[in-house]
């Protein structure tokens, strides 16, 4: 449930910046406005006002004011919003004075979003879109989280659930009113006729989950090869950063090391990784173990070696990486690369960033995009098919269709239980 208080927060990223915007959503957002600005501004116009403490009238920043009279506002409450110089004594002070004022509380994480929702300004899988969109980090999140968020889940979830009411209503119809004179025999090929697209563009969405699922999360790359093959010196310099320390003291990268790459606009994790070797004592052979159990995650292999060594593993899939090839040739079917110099990188980035796309999409046509959308649609999808296979009476079809319904609105967030929503909104940031 949401609260009937009045809450503020700072809507943008804390610390020293050019500007910082306050929001206040609550019925109390107007006087709280008023209080600060002396005037309530006209609502949906940007306006300039000089902004003081109600308590001092010490005079705490100048800057534009925005009223949004509920349910016409983004929460879909009366709501205010605050344009500020970003420097911390401005916010700082800024949030004490409303701190101050009676009846007004910071705003817990996602309490504005989950005020938007509750006011259904947006639904549950929207909200969480937008918790991806300040997460995104390349291009293909952005564009997937945008997606999601403009209503392309939702829209395809109504467009299901209306096909499932049409179809429910001709059960119901058969098995309610069939003795009535003014309806018509119940009739099978219409019912097909409505679930059979139905079935077959949920298991469309279906298919697609994986590659939107792991498009949050990232492709995953792994670093093996023998000791001092150049593991360590490759993922420096795609990073461009000195991640990890190389020498060449046999057995030095003891643990694995991570690095978030943004490749052609999309989630890379390079993982460098104990070389493959027996273990010259207690700890490397650790690290050894972590390494051969996190290749059965992986996405991708990277199998590096400078001397034409072919990869000791077949089942995952593996690009092989010939490296110091300022020494020797890279041989047939492997990819050379020189670290230090660059030499082959954007060969071998390439490559990366093609079976990684492969994998997951550019996010354009993304819908299930987290676990929880894609069990809901799973049940729904097992319940229609189970409706078409005619091996039960009308009332239990009409029950799993009515069955494949609360499953979508779990989605949406129509229907859920309030663990689940506390779940989802916790995970923002405060003043979202």
């Amino acid at each position: 449930m949401t609260s009937p208080d009045t809450i503020f927060a700072l809507g943008t990223g804390a610390g020293r910046a050019a500007i910082a915007v306050i929001r206040i959503s609550g019925a109390g957002a107007g006087a709280a406005l008023t209080a600060l600005a002396g005037m309530l501004p006209e609502p949906r116009r940007a306006t300039f006002v000089v902004l003081r403490d109600p308590a001092s009238g010490d005079m705490l920043d100048r800057g534009i004011a925005l009223f949004f009279r509920g349910p016409a506002s983004s929460t879909g409450e009366d709501y205010a919003e605050l344009q500020l110089h970003g420097g911390r004594a401005v916010i700082e002070g800024t949030l004490a004075a409303l701190q101050r004022l009676p009846g007004l509380r910071a705003a817990e994480p996602g309490e504005f979003a989950r005020r938007s929702f509750a006011n259904g300004k947006l639904d549950l899988s929207q909200a969480e879109a937008l918790a991806d969109l300040i997460d995104a980090q390349t291009e293909g999140q952005r564009r997937q989280a945008l997606r999601v968020a403009g209503g392309a889940l939702r829209r395809k979830v109504e467009t299901w659930r209306a096909a499932l009411v049409d179809a429910l209503a001709l059960l119901e119809a058969e098995l309610d009113f069939s003795d009535e004179g003014d309806v018509g025999a119940f009739s099978q090929a219409r019912l097909d006729a409505l679930l059979s697209p139905l079935a077959e563009d949920m298991r469309a969405a279906l298919r697609l989950a994986p590659a939107s699922e792991r498009m949050r999360d990232g492709f995953i790359v792994m670093i093996l090869g023998r000791p001092n093959v150049g593991k360590s010196t490759l993922i420096n310099a795609l990073t461009q950063r000195d991640l990890a320390i190389v020498s060449a003291i046999p057995g030095t990268t003891r643990d694995m090391i991570e690095a978030h790459l943004d490749i052609g606009g999309l989630p890379v994790t390079l993982i460098d990784t104990a070389g493959l070797r027996e273990a010259a004592d207690e700890i490397e052979r650790i690290g050894v173990d972590r390494t051969l159990a996190r290749i059965e995650s992986a996405d991708l292999a990277l199998w590096l070696s400078d001397s034409g060594e072919a990869p000791p593993r077949s089942d995952i899939e593996t690009l092989r990486v010939a490296t110091k090839i300022d020494l020797r040739s890279a041989p047939e079917g492997a990819i050379g690369i020189c670290a230090p110099s660059g030499e082959g990188l954007e060969t071998l980035a390439a490559a990366i960033e093609a079976r990684a796309r492969a994998c997951l999409g550019d996010g354009s046509e993304a819908l299930i995009v987290r676990e929880r959308h894609r069990l809901a649609l799973e049940q729904a999808a097992e319940s229609v098919d189970s409706v078409m296979s005619r091996d039960a009476p009308l009332e239990l079809q009409a029950e799993e269709l009515r069955r494949a319904a609360r499953a979508l609105g779990r989605i949406v967030g129509a229907v859920d239980v309030e663990e689940v929503l506390d779940a989802v909104f916790s995970r923002f940031c405060i003043g979202k």
